[in-house]
């Protein structure tokens, strides 16, 4: 699945890439096996589930 040339990073979010992008799905295929959702909640490759990273509605920008 991963075309690095030694073993993929492990994850960390920073150093690895994009495999497959599904944006009319709402997911995303890293090259480590993980899958990252655009609510930002993320299926790890050891098979764990992060939640959403929320952030609380009075700390969004507001366009003026």
């Amino acid at each position: 699945m991963c075309s690095h040339q030694s073993s993929c990073p492990s994850f960390d979010g920073h150093a690895v890439h994009v495999v497959a992008a599904h944006p009319e799905q709402g997911w995303t295929l890293l090259c480590d096996g993980a899958i990252v959702f655009d609510d930002s909640g993320e299926l790890t490759p050891d098979g764990r589930a992060v939640a959403p990273h929320r952030v609380p509605a009075e700390q969004l920008a507001v366009a003026a």
